[in-house]
């Protein structure tokens, strides 16, 4: 293979690799392998002015693919683990390259990494490729949740490579550009922890820390600050995806950010009919995944956390497990409260008495009448009461709803609502034929459409009864993974 050329940085990257002064043990230096015939696909200009980056389409699709390093760039591949569907794996960066780490103009850091972007040490026989499908659909999720309010890695660009990807069927080849915080994991952790070099351990820590909690560096036990700090902020990710009715379909360890943010846009989608056991992803055939499940998960990852944190939170490791046992037990209550406050915002409720018997009557009705997620809470914002004459135990409750409701201040009540219930979202049947565009006809046409109208998806004066339609397949819908 020939190695990429180095050519002189005049994109307005801004370079920084603090990852590269860790022990050599975290990550594998690794080049990127070039493509054919990089062409650019999308590209995320509103993204590239935050960033501060700019430069023409040819030849940062070229940079962009790892045909060719820009100055200051040392790409390396990360080394992990994970518990995937329960089972600890040794894992890594398999087909993927961090470029670098970026500051912006506003001195902001973020990690700048490519997608199938080629086969590294850790890439356990795979082809380290992407196809165009599989990338696009990580721009447009990760780019609707980001339009949701909701903290997320984000996507600077889709690549075509010119290439074939073989995965059962032939597909056409693609490289995506992910930008996020970091990209730390749980996983990052367990291999840390298996690896069973308590130095190097602490050195990864204190990293850890001070790049996202640096105000824990001076806290008596910055360990289990550190378990506590990620699980406040996880609960309130899984709370907000259960806000729009999100569904990760694979959070698996190594697929839950340190940070707070929602990586990794594998087998995802957006539930439209409600029905709490939803799943759409292929591959979880027995439901680990599905909506209901999710803030369990969530704990039992943290609980992984914990677990590999225990060697740094205290050497007697009696006091170790039960210091990290009783913060991970503080997880149900803290995620319940959480959880019914966003539920009472998302019917524009005060907390008061009964209102609790209103939200867990409306779910019970929205699941037994199949009625769909999003645009129940639509209807409810908007105050459309034919929505709720369908049938009578609906309505019936709608006119309790309506006597709970009489004395409050509507205005207030109204901007909460708006705030809290998406107009809409980036419908599955929608995004499947903006993608399958997009793969068979390089038309992003579609694709963009989706992520220009996202942007709206607080906005209760823009009509698009596009995006309320639900198609009457709903239920036979399956996403796969892609790799």
């Amino acid at each position: 293979m020939l190695k990429p050329p180095t050519i002189p940085n005049t994109f307005g990257f801004n370079f920084d690799n603090s990852y590269l002064r860790l022990p050599e043990m975290c990550y594998s230096k690794q080049l990127p392998t070039p493509v054919i015939k990089p062409e650019m696909l999308l590209f995320n200009e509103e993204l590239a002015t935050q960033l501060g980056i700019k430069g023409e389409n040819n030849l940062l699709a070229q940079v962009l693919t790892g045909n060719v390093i820009v100055e200051g760039s040392e790409p390396i591949a990360q080394a992990y683990a994970g518990h995937q569907f329960g089972y600890f794996t040794m894992l890594g960066d398999g087909r993927a390259h961090l470029l670098g780490e970026h500051i912006t103009p506003l001195k902001s850091r973020f990690d700048l990494q490519l997608k199938g972007s080629g086969p590294t040490a850790y890439s356990r026989r795979g082809d380290g490729r992407a196809t165009v499908s599989a990338m696009l659909r990580e721009y447009v999720m990760s780019e609707s949740m980001h339009a949701l309010g909701i903290p997320t890695s984000r996507s600077l660009a889709v690549v075509n490579t010119g290439e074939i990807v073989i995965r059962e069927l032939y597909h056409r080849g693609a490289v995506l550009t992910r930008v996020a915080g970091s990209h730390l994991r749980v996983g990052h952790f367990e291999f840390m922890n298996k690896a069973g070099n308590v130095e190097a351990y602490k050195i990864f820590l204190a990293y850890t820390i001070q790049r996202h909690y640096p105000h824990l560096t001076t806290t008596k036990n910055p360990a289990l600050s550190l378990l506590e700090e990620v699980m406040h902020n996880q609960i309130r990710l899984v709370i907000d995806w259960m806000r729009v009715g999100f569904i990760h379909g694979v959070m698996n360890t190594d697929n839950m950010s340190i940070s707070g943010e929602t990586i990794d846009y594998g087998p995802c989608a957006f539930m439209n009919t409600y029905n709490p056991e939803t799943v759409f992803s292929s591959i979880d055939k027995d439901g680990r995944y599905a909506f209901i499940n999710q803030p369990g998960i969530a704990q039992w990852n943290l609980a992984v956390l914990a677990g590999a944190l225990l060697p740094l939170i205290s050497t007697n490791k009696e006091e170790a497990l039960a210091a990290a046992q009783e913060i991970i037990n503080t997880f149900p209550s803290l995620f319940e409260k959480g959880h019914q406050q966003m539920m009472l915002n998302k019917l524009g409720l005060k907390g008061n008495l009964g209102d609790d018997k209103l939200i867990e009557s409306l779910l019970e009705l929205m699941t037994h009448l199949k009625l769909d997620y999003t645009n129940t809470f639509y209807a409810l914002t908007v105050g459309n009461r034919e929505y709720f004459t369908q049938h009578d135990a609906l309505e019936t409750w709608y006119d309790e709803y309506q006597l709970a409701v009489k004395n409050d201040n509507a205005e207030v009540r109204l901007k909460l609502m708006q705030q809290t219930n998406p107009a809409f979202i980036p419908r599955n049947h929608i995004v499947e034929e903006a993608l399958e565009l997009a793969a068979l006809n390089n038309d992003t046409t579609h694709v963009q459409s989706i992520i220009q109208t996202m942007k709206k998806t607080y906005d209760y004066n823009y009509n698009n009864e596009t995006y309320r339609r639900v198609p009457q397949n709903d239920n036979t819908y399956k996403t796969f993974c892609g790799t």
